[in-house]
C-alpha cells in the first residue's frame, strides 16, 4: 500500500496529515512555523523532516511506501523561492540517507483552492494581513488577482484598513482631520496618544499595521464615519477583486471560498462585504470549502502521481 503526505505550511503552525493513495486520511500532526523566507529552509526542512517521520513512525511504515509528500508554504509564491525549498529539503534528506520519490513545494493559496473545490473550477478570495485571489477555471487553467503586497498592493487586507485607521488617526493628532472613535480606540489598547508616540510605533517599533483593523471595525459598529468609510472603500476594492475573476474565470456562476480572518469572522466587515456581493454581483455564490489545504496538498499529490503514470 502506498502513503501520500500532505502539508499545509503556515506562518504560525504547520499541519500535516497522510492518507492511502485513495486519500483517506490516517493520521495528522502539526509542527512549528514553515514559512522558509523567515525562517530559513535549514529550519522549515528539519520541521518537515519531523512531520514525515512522526506519521512514518506512527503508521510503522518504510520510507519507500511513501509515494509522495507535497506542500503547500507561506513565501511559496515565486517558483524560484519554491525551488529552493525543494532542493534544500532533498539535500538535508539525502544527508539522512532518504530520497523520496515525489517532493513537491507549492503556495498556500494553491492547496487551499484544490482544497476547497476538490480539484474543481471555482475561486479563493484570501483577506487576512494581506490579500489575493486565485481561481482555476474549466480547463484548469489558474487565475490570479492581485497579491502585489503591501507596498503597491493589499487592497481590503487588514493591513489596508489599519493603513487607513491610522491615517485618519495622524490627521486627527495634526488638526488635518476630523475626530475619529478609532483614535480614542488605538489610544486605549496600543497607548498611541500623539503624533511623536505614533511616528516612534510605526517607524522604530516595526508596529503590526493590520492590527489595527478590529479597532476599526469597532469604530464602525458605533457608526464612526472614519471607520464606515474606510470599509466601504476596502470591500469595493474586495468587490471589483472579484469582478476580474469572473471576467477571467467565465464560468456561468463563480463559487468562492472566503479565506482569512478579516472575512471568515463574523464582523461587519464581512457582512457589508457578503451584502455587496450578493446585491451586485448576481452570478457569484459564496461556499465553504470542501476540504482544509492539507487536502488540497493530497489532491494536488494525486494528479501529480496520475500524470506521471499516464507518461510512462
Amino acid at each position: 500500500m502506498g502513503y501520500i503526505i500532505g502539508i499545509d505550511g503556515g506562518g504560525t503552525k504547520t499541519h500535516c496529515i497522510i492518507t492511502g493513495i485513495n486519500g483517506k486520511k490516517l493520521f495528522e500532526c502539526f509542527g512549528n512555523a514553515s514559512n522558509f523566507l523567515v525562517r530559513g529552509t535549514e529550519e522549515v526542512s528539519l520541521t518537515i523532516y519531523n512531520l514525515v517521520n512522526e506519521c512514518k513512525n506512527n503508521l510503522n511504515i518504510n520510507y519507500d511506501e511513501i509515494e509522495a509528500v507535497l506542500i503547500g508554504s507561506t513565501g511559496a509564491g515565486r517558483i524560484d523561492d519554491a525551488q529552493k525549498l525543494e532542493s534544500d529539503f532533498k539535500n538535508y534528506a539525502k544527508s539522512k540517507g532518504i530520497r523520496f520519490k515525489l517532493f513537491r513545494v507549492e503556495s498556500d493559496a494553491r492547496i487551499a483552492l484544490e482544497g476547497a473545490f476538490s480539484g474543481k473550477p471555482g475561486s479563493i478570495l484570501i483577506a487576512g494581513t494581506g490579500s489575493i485571489m486565485f481561481g482555476k477555471d474549466g480547463k484548469g487553467n489558474i487565475h490570479r488577482v492581485g497579491g502585489f503586497g503591501r507596498f503597491i498592493g493589499d487592497e481590503g487586507s487588514g493591513y489596508a484598513i489599519g493603513k487607513k485607521g491610522l491615517t485618519a488617526v495622524s490627521k486627527e493628532f495634526d488638526g488635518r482631520g476630523k475626530h475619529s472613535l478609532v483614535t480614542s480606540l488605538i489610544a486605549e489598547k496600543f497607548k498611541i496618544d500623539s503624533s511623536e508616540v505614533l511616528i516612534n510605533k510605526i517607524y522604530k517599533n516595526n508596529f503590526n499595521i493590520a492590527s489595527i483593523a478590529p479597532s476599526v471595525f469597532a469604530a464602525a459598529e458605533k457608526d464612526d464615519e472614519a471607520a464606515l468609510k474606510i470599509i466601504d472603500e476596502e470591500t469595493n476594492e474586495l468587490l471589483l477583486h472579484i469582478e476580474t475573476m469572473l471576467r477571467k474565470i467565465e464560468l456561468p456562476i463563480l463559487d468562492v471560498v472566503f479565506i482569512g480572518g478579516i472575512i471568515t469572522n463574523e464582523n461587519i466587515y464581512s457582512k457589508i462585504l457578503r451584502n455587496k456581493i450578493k446585491n451586485k454581483l448576481e452570478k457569484v455564490n459564496i461556499k465553504e470549502p470542501d476540504y482544509p489545504p492539507e487536502m488540497g496538498a493530497v489532491l494536488m499529490a494525486q494528479e501529480i502521481l496520475k500524470a506521471s503514470k499516464v507518461k510512462l
